[in-house]
């Protein structure tokens, strides 16, 4: 119960704050220009907290459901530009309503809200660069026979400096410059012994979008090197029953040393109802278990154990200088939104299911573990979750700020508004573009769920 109330606490902090970011854009851009704002709501549905601004004009809402917001301007729907109810409007209203201003002040309006989304990322990217980032080294621990990595000369022990002259302080930072490089040549500089060694590599293609892959174990053939330990054995298992224990680093599965968690639980799925043997190191003795996989209704392998790993090199914190965070704010929030846009792109052409959607129970689960794992990884989510919703944003869907940026630029080509009919039509069908996305989100998120 108090990791579901951490989680939940967790996901409102962070939508609400990357809410009320982007509703501030429109908002603070809005009044500037002289537009009236009746009504800036955090949240949907039944409102929790309210209150009027000084001048009395815009009122203040904190609502139930944590799951959007709003900034409510004069004139803005289709059904208040009717012409009886805007001459109901005195004459001060009617010049500060949203419809009459010019297309430049409310293009400025609809992008100060995904503006003020990636403003808040560059600053939040920033910040974690300056506080520094516990990051896995870039050294080789393990590099498999015959791989892409060990013909290009590859050896353990390499420290990769850099991939196809970009410089790379982390192991995440080198596995995204090298899915870009997939099915090109890239150049990978490493340091050995001191010295400085350029080394080509080949990235083949590959039959998954790159972005659902290791390609460093994957493609090229070389891994961090991991610890792979046991956290817990179930009560009559097959590992339970070997003499498994909670704690045991797993050394070797049938005579081939063991890397990687994903490795280890292939080797026992591919050997059901065969023996296995299995080398484990326990405090400083080494062991040799015989575990016999059970048979689960998918004929794979099952020995009933939980695991780990952690780096055999361990982690570094690495803090950047003030004008290097600076630049990393920048080129972060570019990379992300570069990303974003290249996943979105991937779904609608299906080169990447859009079963890997996620929606509000997967964002929620994301914020509780980063909060957990402390204020630079949690304001790392929040600059991704930021930077996704400007992208979200600017999509040309009517009901969203990109779908009245094409509104109003084929005013501007017309050179008259569009009618309130049309528009009420196309928010409608927006609106239901966005609910069924929605849905189908949650219902990824449920399925994850259950499936464990």
């Amino acid at each position: 119960m108090t990791e579901i109330l951490h989680t939940t606490l967790a996901f409102i902090v962070a939508i609400a704050l990357l809410i009320a970011v982007h509703e501030y854009g429109h908002f603070s851009v809005a009044r500037r220009l002289g537009i009236k704002v009746e009504k800036f709501s955090i949240g949907f549905g039944p409102a929790l907290f309210s209150w009027r601004s000084n001048d009395q004009e815009v009122l203040y809402v904190i609502a139930a459901i944590p799951l959007g917001g709003y900034v409510k301007m004069l004139g803005e729907n289709p059904d208040e530009q009717e012409e009886g109810v805007a001459s109901t409007l005195s004459e001060e209203d009617r010049k500060r309503a949203f419809n009459v201003q010019p297309v430049w002040k409310r293009a400025a309006v609809a992008a100060a809200g995904p503006a003020y989304n990636f403003v808040f990322a560059i600053v939040a990217y920033m910040m974690v660069g300056w506080m520094g980032q516990s990051v896995l080294p870039t050294i080789v621990g393990h590099v498999a026979p015959a791989s892409v990595a060990e013909q290009s000369g590859l050896q353990i022990g390499d420290r990769v400096v850099a991939v196809h002259g970009r410089d790379v302080h982390s192991w995440q930072q080198m596995e995204e410059l090298l899915k870009s490089r997939v099915g090109k040549q890239s150049e990978l500089i490493v340091s050995r012994n001191e010295k400085t060694l350029a080394l080509n590599m080949k990235l083949a293609e590959q039959k998954k979008d790159p972005l659902l892959i290791d390609v460093a174990s994957q493609v090229l053939g070389f891994t961090p090197g991991l610890l792979v330990s046991v956290d817990d054995v179930v009560e009559s298992s097959p590992a339970h029953q070997a003499g498994l224990l909670k704690g045991d680093v797993i050394q070797r599965v049938n005579g081939r040393a063991v890397n990687n968690v994903n490795q280890f639980i292939d080797q026992i799925k591919a050997n059901a109802g065969k023996t296995v043997k299995i080398v484990v190191k326990r405090e400083q003795t080494l062991l040799e278990l015989d575990v016999l996989p059970a048979t689960d209704q998918n004929q794979q392998g099952r020995i009933g154990a939980r695991l780990s790993s952690q780096a055999a090199n361990g982690t570094s914190v690495y803090r950047m200088g003030i004008w290097d965070g600076m630049q990393y704010g920048f080129v972060r929030t570019w990379e992300m939104t570069v990303l974003t846009l290249g996943v979105f792109s991937k779904m609608v052409t299906s080169a990447i299911s859009p079963d890997n959607l996620g929606g509000p129970i997967a964002i929620a689960q994301l914020a509780g573990k980063t909060a957990d794992m402390g204020l630079v990884y949690f304001l790392s989510f929040l600059a991704l979750i930021s930077v996704n919703l400007g992208v979200l944003n600017l999509l040309p869907i009517p009901v969203l700020d990109g779908g009245l940026l094409v509104y109003l630029g084929l005013e501007k080509l017309r050179g008259k508004a569009l009618s309130p009919k049309f528009l009420e039509i196309t928010q409608f069908i927006g609106l239901a573009l966005i609910i069924s996305l929605m849905v189908f989100a949650f219902y990824n998120d449920l399925s994850r769920l259950f499936r464990g």
